[in-house]
């Protein structure tokens, strides 16, 4: 999962992202509106938490602009704005949800997989195909009942496919999916992540699509 954090303050900022990639998201931080303006229409992502007090931008614009350009990613409030108002202002502008500063590092996390689930449409945690159990929260995978073990990358990958299950996800699109700006990116990183998943889970969990992609299949 690929998350946008719009926020100025660095120690609210720094906290949030290491919070969040410890909870297995890649996180891009812009510090101020024209830099969260930049980011939302060069990338796709699954969810963007956003303060409002920005510099350069006010976040309530942000978000009005992209809903205007009709950008549909889950969008959590997170600022010191707390009156009702401001909330209602925040909401009827297009945010998913809400949250007041300051607030607890493991609510936000939560919320953020929350607006992910419902974006996807299933309220359930887990992600399951055939006898293939994803679990992001608890970063746990069963097989036909038995534990998997992955490292970061093959699961940030294997969820990145479940999340869309079917749909056949091409290199590009799954480098997109699970690597942050800053982070340097080898030309055949995927195909040997994708390497080691396919003999952890057999090659029929995971099909390549000649030329295409990959999807998950899920075995029976």
């Amino acid at each position: 999962m690929r998350v946008l954090l719009i926020e100025d303050d660095p120690m609210i900022g720094k906290a949030v992202q290491q919070g969040l990639a410890r909870a297995g998201m890649a996180v891009d931080w812009a510090h101020d509106g024209r830099e969260a303006e930049l980011a939302l229409a060069q990338h796709v992502y699954d969810a963007t938490v956003l303060d409002l007090g920005l510099p350069r931008k006010d976040g309530l614009e942000v978000l009005i602009t992209a809903r205007a350009r009709r950008n549909n990613v889950p969008v959590l409030i997170v600022t010191a704005r707390d009156a009702v108002s401001a909330r209602v202002q925040g909401l009827n502008a297009g945010a998913d949800d809400y949250l007041v500063k300051p607030f607890d590092l493991e609510e936000l996390i939560a919320r953020v997989r929350a607006l992910i689930r419902r974006h996807a449409g299933t309220g359930v945690a887990t992600l399951e195909s055939g006898a293939l159990i994803v679990d992001p929260v608890n970063r746990n995978v069963t097989l036909h009942g038995k534990r998997i073990e992955l490292s970061a990358r093959e699961f940030a990958i294997l969820e990145a496919l479940m999340r869309n299950p079917g749909a056949v996800m091409s290199r590009e699109a799954l480098e997109e999916a699970i690597y942050g700006w800053h982070q340097e990116v080898s030309s055949n990183a995927i195909e040997v992540h994708l390497h080691h998943l396919r003999k952890k889970l057999g090659a029929d969990v995971i099909r390549n699509v000649r030329g295409v992609g990959y999807r998950v299949s899920g075995p029976e």
